[in-house]
């Protein structure tokens, strides 16, 4: 399944994501794709509060902290990993627990986590198109027996 939006400000892909997050009733991996600046922590933002975190204002960017969690009507973690080097960085974050805790996880920069698996993962590319405008993809793979 594929779901295409069109974006044409910050506040139009926080809003998509909130009613995204306002739909999701299970543990899932969100895996988003995009370049620097693109609106990867605007729709993680709009994703946390539409589960229900209150203040978007406190959703931030990990890209210092690597991970933040967020109680929410299904806790959800947000892990960017573009400051992570190589393996032995991304043994050291406990990112397998983080997998296995029944929770929304959105991860910024997965292309890092090369070798996971994950059964219940969405993919989210957001390309730019100019200005504030922005196409993203939610892209769902079918699940094989």
């Amino acid at each position: 399944m594929i779901l295409n939006l069109f974006s044409h400000s910050a506040d139009q892909t926080f809003y998509f994501s909130y009613a995204i997050g306002q739909s999701i009733d299970r543990p899932c991996i969100f895996l988003l794709q995009g370049s620097l600046g693109v609106g990867k922590t605007v729709f993680c933002k709009g994703l946390i509060c539409g589960l229900g975190y209150d203040d978007p204002n406190e959703v931030t960017s990990p890209s210092f902290t690597l991970i933040n969690e967020y109680p929410a009507r299904i806790p959800v973690f947000h892990v960017d990993l573009y400051r992570i080097k190589g393996e032995d960085d991304m043994w050291t974050l406990g990112l397998e627990e983080i997998f296995e805790t029944p929770a929304v996880v959105l991860v910024e920069w997965p292309e890092k986590l090369a070798g996971y698996a994950f059964e219940d993962k969405v993919f989210v590319e957001m390309s730019d198109l100019g200005g504030e405008d922005r196409h993203i993809a939610l892209i769902k793979p079918k699940k094989t027996d």
